[in-house]
């Protein structure tokens, strides 16, 4: 039975993305130094301002060469006044560096504590692995930028307002954990359609 139990503790602290037995992982023999370079950030130099809030991510679904590395990242783009909604990644913390501009950013741990900063251009602050958090752009003048890196291939995004609302979930249940009236999640429901 104790061996288990340090079996289970071992698998718990040594969770992530899988190690991999080669240098790295590839689909076929035949690559070359194109295999190892993204050019999807590109679009960033010289490109406009999105009016909304955007993320340009590389994880292993748009560059399969990470596979295995165990590394992803992500460009941030807030025009004004915009916001990246409450969201987690499941499989990885985020380390966000703040390029230009300023954001409001926070995060709730398990006790539903809220930790909240005001980020200015050179700082770096970090969501826990699972954790509901959020990046907010109040200035009313300046757009920001912010590079998030995290720490697996494939750190998954799970949006709060869209898990909760845009899904099937019956009703009454949202009723009840909300401790609202059916128009009123009917509302917030078609408020997020789009």
């Amino acid at each position: 039975m104790v061996y288990m139990f340090a079996f289970a503790i071992l698998c718990i602290t040594t969770s992530g993305d899988p190690n991999i037995l080669t240098d790295f992982v590839t689909l076929n023999n035949t690559i070359d130094a194109n295999y190892f370079t993204f050019i999807g950030m590109r679009q960033l130099v010289g490109g406009e301002y999105p009016t909304t809030f955007k993320a340009l991510k590389v994880s292993m679904n748009e560059f399969p060469t990470l596979n295995g590395q165990s590394v992803s990242y992500a460009i941030l783009e807030f025009p004004v006044g915009s916001i990246n909604p409450v969201h987690i990644h499941p499989r990885a913390s985020e380390l966000m560096f703040l390029v230009s501009g300023s954001l409001q950013v926070g995060f709730v741990d398990t006790s539903n504590k809220l930790y909240k900063q005001s980020l200015q251009v050179g700082d770096i602050f970090v969501f826990p692995k699972g954790l509901l958090h959020f990046q907010y752009n109040n200035d009313t003048k300046e757009p920001a930028l912010a590079i998030s890196a995290f720490g697996s291939a494939n750190a998954g995004t799970q949006s709060i307002p869209a898990s909760v609302f845009n899904t099937s979930i019956f009703g009454g249940i949202l009723d009840a954990s909300f401790h609202a009236t059916r128009a009123t999640i009917r509302k917030i429901e078609h408020g997020l359609e789009g």
